[in-house]
C-alpha cells in the first residue's frame, strides 16, 4: 500500500521537474563533435528533436578536430566531447577526462579509393587522409591495411585531409587517392563518384568511438548538468534505435544528403551503436588491448581509468521507469 501511494508522489515530482527545467532559462552547454557523419546522430537528434531543451540545456553543437576539443575542454571552453576516441588515447598522457557515454561500439568506416584504385595493391605510393592523426578514423583505416598485407607506415602517405565530406571532395579532386570514409558520404562516393569501396572495418573490429567525455572535476563539482547531458543523449539513442524514419529525416537535414541516402546510412550503420550507452566487459578489454598495442603501452589501461558508467546506469534506470 504504501509503494502504491509513493507511485503519484514519485510521477509528480518527475513531471514538475521536467517543467521547471522547461520554464526556467536554459542552460548554456557546448559539445563538440569532429566530423559531418552518421557517428554524431546522438547529438544531432537531441538537438533537433528537443531532447536538450527538455533538459533545460541550450546546446551548442561544434564541429572540431579531436585534439583542439581535448584542450578545449581542459582549459573549461567546452562541456563535453562527442569523440571520445581521442580523448580516450590522450588519458595515459594525463588528460583528466572520463568517458560517460559510448555511441558506437564497432567503427563505422570504409576505406575508399580513386576509381582507377581497384585494389589494395594498388594503394601503395598514393596519399591517404584522415580527420585526426592517431583518432578513431585513422586506426580503422591503419587496421584495414594492415590487415591486407600493407604496410601504412611505408606503403602509404597519411595527410590531415579535414572531416569526411571534405575529404571527399579531396578524393575528387586527386589531392588524396585514398580515403576512410563514414556514411552517407561512402554511399555518396559509391554512387554519384563511382569510387571504389575496398573494406569495411564495421565488420572486422571493435572500436569504441563517439560517445561523451567529460573533464573528472565536472563529473564531481557539476554532476547534475552532466546527468542532464547524458540523459539528453540517452533519450537521442532510444529515439534512434526506435525511429528508423525519423532518424533518417534528421540525418538528412543534418548532412544535406537525400532521404534515401540517409536511409541506407541507417540502416547500415545502426548495429554499430550501443542500445544503452554501455559497451559489453569484452569489447572494452580488446578496445583497450588495441588501443594499448597502437599506443606501445606495456599494458592496456584500467577501464576504471577511462570509463564511468555510473550516471548512464542512472539514466538509463529513469527512462525505463517512465
Amino acid at each position: 500500500m504504501i509503494i502504491l501511494l509513493l507511485i503519484p508522489t514519485v510521477l509528480c515530482a518527475l513531471m514538475l521537474s521536467a517543467s521547471c527545467y522547461a520554464q526556467a532559462p536554459l542552460q548554456q552547454v557546448v559539445l563538440t563533435y569532429s566530423s559531418r557523419s552518421i557517428a554524431s546522430i546522438d547529438l544531432f537528434i537531441a538537438q533537433e528533436r528537443g531532447f536538450f531543451r527538455e533538459e533545460g540545456l541550450d546546446a551548442q553543437l561544434v564541429q572540431v578536430r579531436a585534439t583542439a576539443a581535448i584542450a578545449a575542454i581542459i582549459s573549461g571552453e567546452v562541456n563535453a566531447l562527442g569523440s571520445i576516441g581521442s580523448a580516450i588515447r590522450a588519458i595515459p598522457r594525463g588528460a583528466p577526462i572520463k568517458v560517460l557515454t559510448v555511441g558506437l561500439r564497432r567503427p563505422v568506416f570504409w576505406l575508399v579509393s580513386r576509381p582507377e584504385l581497384k585494389s589494395y595493391s594498388d594503394l601503395k605510393g598514393k596519399v591517404m587522409g584522415t580527420t585526426t592523426l592517431g583518432g578513431s578514423q585513422h586506426t580503422a583505416g591503419i587496421r584495414l591495411l594492415r590487415k591486407a598485407g600493407l604496410n601504412p607506415d611505408k606503403d602509404l602517405t597519411v595527410v590531415l585531409g579535414g572531416d569526411v565530406p571534405t575529404q571527399l571532395q579531396a578524393l575528387v579532386n586527386g589531392s588524396i587517392q585514398v580515403g576512410i570514409l563514414s556514411p552517407p558520404m561512402v554511399i555518396v562516393a559509391r554512387d554519384k563518384y563511382k569510387m571504389n569501396i575496398l573494406g569495411s572495418a564495421i565488420d572486422e573490429f571493435t572500436s569504441i568511438q563517439n560517445g561523451l567525455g567529460f573533464l573528472e572535476k565536472s563529473l564531481k563539482e557539476q554532476r547534475d548538468l552532466v546527468k542532464r547531458i547524458v540523459r539528453s543523449r540517452a533519450k537521442a539513442n532510444r529515439y534512434f534505435h526506435q525511429n528508423e524514419r525519423g532518424s533518417s529525416e534528421v540525418l538528412a537535414k543534418y548532412l544535406n544528403v537525400d532521404f534515401e541516402t540517409a536511409l541506407e546510412t541507417y540502416r547500415i550503420s545502426r548495429p554499430a551503436f550501443t542500445t544503452d550507452g554501455i559497451p559489453t566487459d569484452e569489447e572494452i578489454s580488446e578496445y583497450l588491448k588495441e588501443d594499448a598495442r597502437i599506443l606501445g603501452l606495456a599494458a592496456p589501461l584500467p577501464a576504471t581509468r577511462v570509463f564511468d558508467f555510473s550516471l548512464q546506469r542512472e539514466v538509463n534506470q529513469e527512462l525505463r521507469a517512465r
